[in-house]
């Protein structure tokens, strides 16, 4: 798909000077998810990764866990009354025999590109179907001079970003700290969709030896989108929301905020981070 970035005129204005030029802007269209043939939802995203996106939500959703509960992944011809296909429709068809839980179909959900799955507000909900059990996971351990190299690392490969600087990223980092995959999106939320649907399709989940890195703030809908996935650490440049912190003490994911520079806050789940012992101590 190659309507990631628009251009559009403006008036630009520097130090008093005036010029007429275009700029490159990030495009935000909507998307509507459909599963085995019925509305679902609707998300504003950027255009690219639709599948991956759409795979990604399911997952949240508790739909799909693995790659073999995926039939297939289609835009639906003649989207419009016309017949036109606008590459704003996905259908995903589940396995033949899938017990596809109640996620209540007929509510035609509409997210916004911030708000994510608004309608799961039960963190026992999402402690209870969730397959993998972050708390339950391997070991994984992280220093914090690692970690706080993480955002550099993520935003050097943010291509569309250096174009429009509008864009939010989700990263998967490995425990040695190499970048496995990177997405952009203008929703937080579908960024972090796109990384996990791919991991989906890759036969990658459990993702019980990654951290997750977002270059915004860490939501409550963030938070439930890693512990989906199996995830057993979130980092965020910017704020954690206090519903992603009881999430994260309630499942045993660790979760670190204000990731900048040398500093950060870990808000649940500090066993996974090691500490020098002078510093421990303090």
């Amino acid at each position: 798909m190659g309507r990631v970035t628009e251009r559009r005129k403006v008036l630009r204005i520097r130090d008093g000077a005036v010029s007429s030029r275009p700029d490159t802007l990030v495009a935000e269209e909507p998307l509507e998810i459909r599963l085995n043939g019925r509305p679902l939802a609707i998300t504003m995203r950027t255009p690219g990764d639709d599948f991956a996106l759409a795979a990604g939500f399911l997952v949240s959703e508790g739909v799909l866990a693995a790659a073999s509960d995926l039939r297939t992944i289609v835009y639906c011809a003649g989207a419009t009354e016309d017949g036109v296909n606008t590459y704003n429709v996905v259908d995903v068809q589940t396995a033949p025999g899938l017990p596809v839980p109640d996620i209540t179909l007929e509510r035609n959900v509409y997210t916004t590109s911030s708000c994510g799955l608004c309608g799961k507000a039960s963190l026992d909900a999402v402690r209870t179907t969730t397959r993998w059990p972050v708390a339950d996971t391997p070991p994984l351990r992280m220093t914090p001079e690692l970690l706080a190299e993480l955002p550099e690392r993520l935003r050097a490969a943010q291509r569309v970003f250096d174009r429009t600087g509008g864009l939010h990223a989700a990263a998967l980092f490995d425990e040695s700290g190499e970048l496995l995959d990177v997405r952009e999106d203008v929703g937080r939320h579908n960024a972090v969709d796109k990384v996990i649907g791919r991991a989906l399709q890759q036969g990658g989940l459990p993702l019980s030896r990654a951290v997750l890195l977002v270059s915004g703030r860490a939501s409550f809908e963030l938070a439930q989108k890693a512990v989906m996935a199996g995830i057993p650490m979130l980092a965020a440049v910017s704020a954690p929301s206090s519903l992603a912190v009881d999430l994260a003490a309630e499942t045993g994911l660790t979760l670190v905020g204000f990731l900048r520079g040398g500093s950060m806050n870990v808000y649940a789940g500090e066993e996974r981070i090691v500490l020098r012992e002078t510093a421990a101590r303090a």
